[in-house]
């Protein structure tokens, strides 16, 4: 649910560069388009799957926590170490994973 809220508007409100949706957390690398802020997104994606785990009684509020962490990725550099950290957070956690399926673009085992 998590993943679909996050590919939902890509290419409309943003462009989404990558994620991986782990158990606890959620890294997402995005670039929002002229006129979108990262709040706003931020908002709206806390907001949406939310109300829907909390309706299909999968979790309990609060879900998220109010605040976050972004950083600015100002090299290519930079975006390439995020986004192979963030893809290859699954096997960071368990090693004996083979593949991940909320992780995009998607990895394979490392």
């Amino acid at each position: 649910m998590v993943a679909d809220a996050l590919r939902h508007f890509d290419g409309r409100r943003y462009q989404l560069i990558g994620f991986v949706v782990m158990d606890d957390h959620v890294h997402v690398v995005v670039v929002p388009r002229a006129g979108e802020r990262l709040e706003r997104l931020l908002h709206s994606w806390k907001s949406f799957t939310s109300h829907r785990f909390c309706r299909h009684g999968e979790r309990r509020p609060p879900m998220w926590q109010d605040e976050y962490f972004d950083r600015l990725l100002r090299t290519d550099g930079e975006l390439d170490e995020k986004l192979e950290y963030i893809t290859g957070n699954p096997w960071k956690r368990w090693s004996n994973l083979k593949a991940y399926r909320w992780v995009w673009p998607p990895a394979v085992a490392r």
